[in-house]
């Protein structure tokens, strides 16, 4: 026999409640007090997603606000051209911060397309908001807000978010705004900080240093996007300050991502031996032959995922099975345009560790899937 919804145990109820959504959980708090107890419990909202691109889907209903106190760590996505959604997200933003002692992580997710000329001001503004509020606050992911970023924002937590662990600021932005002065004051305020991601321009040689100083915390991730004109005029870093950095903590692993605004000489400055790279995006408009060349021969050590947006052509093949022989700890390959035979047997036979790639040897509608690696 069935047991009836409300007599199961609480913990089974909040396991099961922990996987709807915002509007859901004010239903089910309405139907009885043992679903009202098991929805507002901490176990639900712990780890919490909400999605506000549904108009109807308003700010936190009042009876679950006091559930605020719960949440550890937030995915909040949302639409930025719409105003409900945008409205909600920023209300829910502000709610948190009136409330946010126990916040550890949040993650903000934008889809579809932000307002042509569209600062984000409002969004910035919750944001900056949180972050003066949580001052537990481990973890802060910006990568998917379209907006520009500023010192400000670093500022405001480096000083108030001194345990954080991570921070990705590398979003879609077309402009530079943080300054290598704001990354340094942030990497001295919060020693934990484990986890960073950047645009180009706002690394330094300075904070290479502070990265590598003998007290530093071990640093695991450095992820740089290169896309913005800023990235394009920053000058290389020195390759005996990467040589340190890696001397200091060799389990780094760097993230690079190369756009297609960079001309080819930037992508020649950007492309150092001594960075660490394990993941290589190349998403060029001119030449991507030379890139994979160069991390065929200067990354061997390094190199874990590689993905490659290019037209076809038999250079871009060689240099694919030349970086087959000579990358033997690739995990993931991701090529998006046709490859002959030859390259994927290559990765097969040479890349004993491959879990997934994407080798189309025919056109195919899109979007690619990736391959599971036998």
């Amino acid at each position: 026999m069935v047991e009836p919804a409300e007599q199961m145990p609480e913990e089974v109820l909040a396991l099961i409640f922990r996987h709807l959504s915002l509007r859901d959980r004010a239903a089910a708090a309405r139907v009885c007090r043992a679903w009202a107890a098991a929805v507002t419990c901490s176990t639900v909202w712990h780890d919490t997603n909400i999605s506000c691109d549904c108009e109807r889907e308003d700010m936190l209903p009042p009876n679950l606000s006091a559930c605020l106190d719960y949440i550890h760590n937030l995915r909040l996505e949302f639409e930025p051209s719409r105003k409900p959604s945008r409205r909600s997200a920023t209300q829910l933003l502000m709610a948190l911060a009136g409330r946010a002692p126990g916040l550890r992580g949040l993650r903000l997710v934008c889809q579809g397309e932000k307002p042509l000329f569209d600062a984000g001001r409002d969004v910035l503004d919750a944001v900056h908001t949180v972050c003066g509020a949580a001052r537990e606050l481990r973890h802060l992911d910006l990568r998917r807000l379209p907006f520009t970023l500023d010192d400000a924002l670093v500022l405001q937590t480096a000083r108030c978010c001194p345990e954080l662990h991570s921070l990705f600021l590398d979003n879609s932005t077309l402009v530079g705004s943080v300054g290598p002065g704001s990354v340094l004051e942030l990497l001295e305020a919060c020693p934990r900080l484990s986890v960073l991601g950047l645009h180009l321009s706002s690394l330094s040689p300075a904070a290479l240093e502070a990265l590598a100083a003998p007290d530093r915390a071990p640093f695991a991730l450095l992820s740089l996007r290169c896309a913005c004109p800023e990235d394009a005029r920053a000058s290389p870093l020195p390759d005996e300050a990467w040589a340190a950095l890696h001397r200091r903590h060799p389990g780094l692993a760097v993230e690079l991502e190369l756009e297609p605004a960079l001309p080819a000489e930037s992508v020649t400055r950007i492309l150092q031996p001594a960075v660490p790279v394990a993941t290589l995006r190349l998403n060029l408009s001119g030449d991507t032959v030379g890139p994979v060349r160069f991390a065929a021969r200067h990354y061997t050590a390094t190199l874990c995922a590689l993905e490659v947006r290019a037209a076809a052509s038999a250079e871009l093949d060689a240099a694919l099975e030349e970086l087959a022989a000579r990358c033997a700890g690739l995990r993931e390959v991701h090529c998006f345009c046709v490859v002959r035979p030859s390259v994927r047997d290559a990765f097969r036979a040479r890349c004993p560790r491959l879990r997934t790639y994407t080798l189309k040897l025919t056109r195919e509608p899109h979007p690619w899937r990736p391959t599971l690696a036998e």
